[in-house]
């Protein structure tokens, strides 16, 4: 009887309270509720329902289940620096895909600097040529003029000016082979660096 009398006190002062036994039951289980963890300003660790303030989420914290275990590690916000370096560390990761994908092997790096130095070979040999050609035309007309002068004659305007033309080319071929031999020295320590970057990347 006094069993009856609790059990019925209970459920008119649950009824009271606008709870059925049903309800209460699933108020103590509230399997959605969590607690949030995070260190205050003061370095104190604090338990909240509420969630996390925002001038303390971005220091990071944890989600606790009601056992009291960690089911959510959410980590400090990056640093300026960190973010810039993040991307820094994508962005080589991006170009080393690209090598990978155009190298497969270091053969194909071999190859890529045989094309490249017969290139600029082909372009000094042709610029070189080109000097002797000028350099035989320069010679001929320096003749003439010479003939024309030790015969008491002037020397025509034009001859003057072809023969100006041609020092100012020649000078523009040496250059030129200069270019390209600056050229070929550095593609040959690119193409070293090169291979040492792909190495490690296509080592097994």
């Amino acid at each position: 009887m006094a069993r009856r009398m609790l059990a019925t006190g209970l459920c008119t002062a649950l009824l009271l309270a606008g709870l059925s036994i049903g309800d209460a039951q699933a108020g103590a289980k509230a399997p959605g509720m969590v607690l949030y963890r995070y260190v205050d300003s003061r370095g104190v660790k604090v338990l909240d329902s509420q969630g996390v303030p925002a001038e303390y989420a971005g220091k990071g914290y944890e989600v606790l289940n009601q056992q009291g275990r960690v089911i959510q590690v959410v980590a400090p916000a990056l640093t300026p620096e960190q973010l810039q370096q993040k991307r820094d560390d994508q962005a080589k990761a991006d170009a080393d895909a690209l090598l990978v994908k155009k190298y497969p092997n270091l053969t194909e790096v071999d190859r890529a600097r045989e094309r490249k130095m017969a290139e600029l070979d082909a372009n000094i040999l042709v610029a070189g040529n080109s000097q002797q050609a000028l350099l035989l035309q320069q010679q001929t007309l320096q003749s003439q003029a010479a003939d024309l002068e030790r015969s008491g004659k002037p020397v025509p305007q034009g001859m003057l000016d072809e023969l100006k033309r041609i020092h100012e080319q020649r000078d523009g071929l040496e250059q030129k082979v200069r270019d390209y031999q600056a050229q070929r020295a550095q593609a040959d320590k690119d193409f070293t660096a090169l291979k040492a970057r792909l190495a490690p990347l296509l080592a097994p």
